[in-house]
C-alpha cells in the first residue's frame, strides 16, 4: 500500500485508538504503530470470515487464520492500550477467538 493510501487510516486509527493508545505511546514508541497494524489486522480477519462459502475446508483455513490473528491482536492491545478502551477491546478479540477456537474444534478435522 502506497504512504498516500495508508495516510488517511493511519489518521483515522490514531482517531479511534483515542488517547489511552497515545499516552502509552510515550512509555513505548512502537505502541501508536502497533495498534494501527492490529486494527487492520482485525478488519481483514473479519472481511475474510465474511467471504467464508460454506466450504467446510475453506471455512476451517479461515477459522485458524481468524484465531491466529485475534491472538497476535489481544496482545497488542494488551500491551498498547489501558483503562476502559483495553477492557472493550480485549473483551471483543478474545471472545472472538474463543467462539472460533470452539466452532474449530467441533467441526474441522485435524484440529
Amino acid at each position: 500500500m502506497s504512504l498516500s493510501r495508508s495516510l488517511p487510516l493511519v489518521c483515522t486509527a490514531i482517531l479511534l485508538a483515542g488517547p489511552a493508545a497515545l499516552a502509552q505511546s510515550a512509555a513505548d514508541g512502537t505502541c501508536p504503530r502497533d495498534v494501527l497494524v492490529a486494527q487492520s489486522m482485525q478488519r481483514q480477519a473479519v472481511d475474510q470470515l465474511e467471504q467464508a462459502d460454506g466450504d467446510e475446508a475453506k471455512n476451517c483455513r479461515i477459522w485458524r487464520r481468524h484465531v491466529d490473528t485475534m491472538r497476535r491482536v489481544a496482545g497488542v492491545y494488551g500491551r498498547c492500550l489501558s483503562g476502559s478502551e483495553r477492557a472493550e477491546r480485549m473483551a471483543q478479540v478474545q471472545g472472538s477467538e474463543k467462539e472460533f477456537s470452539a466452532a474449530i474444534r467441533s467441526r474441522c478435522r485435524g484440529s
